[in-house]
């Protein structure tokens, strides 16, 4: 059986008490909780900061042996350009690295980031800079989704990083592409409405039904027998919203005997 991770993008949210958290359950607790459903967790507040490494390695300690992390990289790294943070950055992660519960880094260009001769000569030096991990690259303009970047991403050794977001010119579309040993996905939202108009957290405020989670299934079946590891997640995280897609896509796997519960 393909080894399939299904979990969040964050788990540390207080408006998913009531819905996912227990109401009264304190903050410091949460990881705890959450590695008892699922067993990964994609971290993205290292993009706004780099932590301590005792906080990534408390994080190793209160969740059980196999649960793993991916871990966003910094603002600096991707929206910057600026590689002098990586020294620190690759401090921070080494806990999970050691414990050998780092699935990979992911790298999340933002859309202002295209194609061009610049951007992939600063693609394939970030994967030598990186290149003790394994990196998944999200990119979010469409210039990008051509034959050859595919095969240029499998050169460099960098994961391609699918998505699901609204069907708006310009953005990627949902193209499921195995360019590494790792698969990736991350369920953004379909909330075209408030895409650019509205804020990160109205953006992100959506609830897949059934149905349009039900048009990956082939896909992630396709995409986790060309690699070692799958790993998907889901970024809706308004209001619990994430956890409850995440827990169902669990389901609807299982019972295509993609995955054990």
């Amino acid at each position: 059986m393909p080894k399939i991770h299904v979990g969040t993008s964050g788990y540390s949210y207080a408006d998913w008490r009531g819905t996912f958290y227990p109401q009264d359950l304190p903050q410091k607790e949460m990881l705890r909780h959450y590695a008892t459903v699922f067993d990964c967790v994609e971290l993205n507040f290292t993009y706004y900061g780099i932590p301590n490494p005792r906080v990534i390695s408390s994080m190793v300690k209160n969740t059980p042996p196999g649960f793993m992390f991916t871990v966003k990289a910094n603002e600096a790294t991707t929206h910057k350009q600026d590689p002098s943070v990586l020294g620190d950055f690759r401090a921070a992660i080494a806990p999970a690295m050691a414990a050998d519960r780092l699935a990979g880094v992911l790298c999340q260009f933002p859309w202002a980031f295209k194609n061009t001769e610049e951007n992939r000569a600063y693609l394939a030096r970030l994967a030598k800079d990186l290149g003790e991990f394994r990196v998944i690259v999200e990119f979010r303009h469409d210039s990008w989704i051509t034959p050859p970047i595919f095969d240029f991403l499998r050169a460099c050794g960098l994961a391609y990083c699918s998505v699901d977001e609204p069907a708006i010119p310009g953005l990627v579309p949902p193209i499921a592409a195995v360019t590494s040993d790792i698969a990736y996905v991350r369920f953004h939202s379909r909330n075209k409405k408030k895409w650019f108009a509205g804020s990160d957290k109205e953006r992100y405020d959506y609830l897949y039904t059934k149905e349009e989670m039900a048009e990956w299934l082939p896909k992630v079946k396709d995409m986790s027998s060309e690699a070692q590891s799958t790993c998907i997640f889901f970024n809706n995280c308004h209001a619990g919203s994430a956890a409850v897609n995440a827990t169902e896509f669990k389901q609807m796997l299982a019972e295509m005997g993609l995955l054990k519960e």
